[in-house]
């Protein structure tokens, strides 16, 4: 049977694992934000004793049905979610509509690649004031309520057509097409912002990891000057690396809008929002947008095939749910999913060779027989940091 108590001598040369009863408070610890009691401890212990894997003991911790992982949903999945919502990148900002749909696609098993593409939001139930396209109150009077959000019957998924009469499913595209997102990233500017912040909080590259200047630049819009300052090599060394992918993608937003004065999303189909043609005089011969068509142009031969395109999507669509589909089913969504956990759980980055091969093993079942279950990733990183 294995110890209970701490190891910390050397065995045979290499430092032997934490005990069981050690393991088994790191991983309540990490997974819920709050210690465990001493009959919880034991029952835990107990479990590893018995030859219960460190996988399946850190998924019963998390399992909804089990009220000691209230923390994990109200705390820690708010925690790891929050800074994607706003441009600072910051935790301290209230519950929103983004953040909700994480904690309850999560906690519902749900397959995690359709956060950028399924026509989903998760709202409070009972909650005044009620669910509001224009404001945030809803959310920011659940979490402060203190709401079990383990609870189905607290947090309730809904459509955000059925709650947007002008969102048909075909425009939904997960938390692309929530309130928060639209504020943070599609208000002003030139829709860039989406893409950008959802390239670096789901792929976890910003567009210096992406730059390339080997790509067609036919589809760089009117707004970027070929000649900045009236230099041409600033342009071809530098603006086209990063436009010439990211213009093509980002067209997808090209219907999209947030009302600064309403406060809400606004969606004109087939109608281009007008901020795709500014500063149309930048240069003339550019791009001018038509429609929210997209092409992902870094399928073709070249560093950025390496995020691993799925090779069953065509590559290209109209719409920012068929480009959240795109982006989603890379291997680069699978590894940056993994590793946001790892470094939430771990409190660290990976940062050895069995860290790497643990992030890989686990984003490839992420990406196959777990079904894009990100509650399973939670378990499997907090299984492997358990024994430090």
């Amino acid at each position: 049977m294995a110890t209970a108590c701490a190891v910390v001598a050397l065995v045979g040369g290499s430092v032997a694992e934490a005990g069981t009863r050690e393991q088994a408070k790191r991983m309540f610890d990490r997974l819920t934000g709050t210690a465990p009691t001493p009959d919880q401890l034991e029952s835990l212990t107990a479990q590893l004793d018995g030859g219960s894997s460190r996988e399946a003991v850190a998924f019963g911790i998390i399992d909804p049905a089990n009220a000691t992982s209230s923390g994990f949903y109200r705390v820690v999945l708010k925690n790891f979610a929050t800074p994607w919502t706003n441009r600072d990148q910051t935790a301290f900002a209230p519950l929103n509509d983004y953040t909700a749909t994480v904690i309850g696609m999560v906690r519902d098993n749900k397959d995690f690649r359709g956060v950028l593409s399924d026509d989903i939001v998760y709202v409070g139930a009972g909650v005044t004031p009620a669910y509001s396209l224009s404001s945030n109150a809803h959310y920011e009077a659940l979490e402060r309520s203190n709401a079990d959000l383990r609870l189905s019957t607290v947090l309730q998924e809904r459509t955000q057509s059925s709650l947007n009469g002008t969102l048909p499913p075909s425009a939904t595209a997960g938390i692309i097409t929530s309130r928060a997102a639209a504020e943070a990233f599609f208000i002003d500017g030139t829709n860039r912002a989406m893409f950008r912040f959802t390239l670096l909080n789901h792929l976890c590259r910003d567009l210096e990891q992406v730059h390339d200047v080997t790509r067609p630049p036919d589809r760089i819009r009117q707004d970027i000057a070929r000649s900045p300052g009236g230099d041409s090599s600033v342009y071809l060394n530098n603006c086209i690396g990063c436009h010439n992918g990211m213009d093509p993608l980002a067209q997808a937003f090209a219907y999209y809008d947030f009302d600064e004065n309403q406060g809400r999303l606004v969606y004109t189909p087939n109608v281009v929002q007008p901020k795709y043609l500014i500063n149309s005089d930048n240069f003339k011969p550019g791009y001018v947008t038509t429609n929210d068509s997209w092409e992902n142009r870094w399928r073709l031969p070249g560093p950025n095939t390496l995020l691993g395109w799925s090779p069953s999507l065509p590559g290209s669509g109209a719409g920012a749910k068929s480009l959240g589909e795109e982006l989603a089913h890379s291997e680069a969504f699978a590894q940056c999913q993994v590793e946001k956990v790892f470094r939430t759980i771990c409190f660290r980055s990976p940062s050895n060779a069995d860290d790497h091969d643990n992030v890989v093993s686990i984003a490839t079942s992420f990406r196959n027989e777990n079904g894009g279950n990100l509650r399973r990733v939670f378990a499997q990183v907090a299984a492997h940091c358990a024994g430090e």
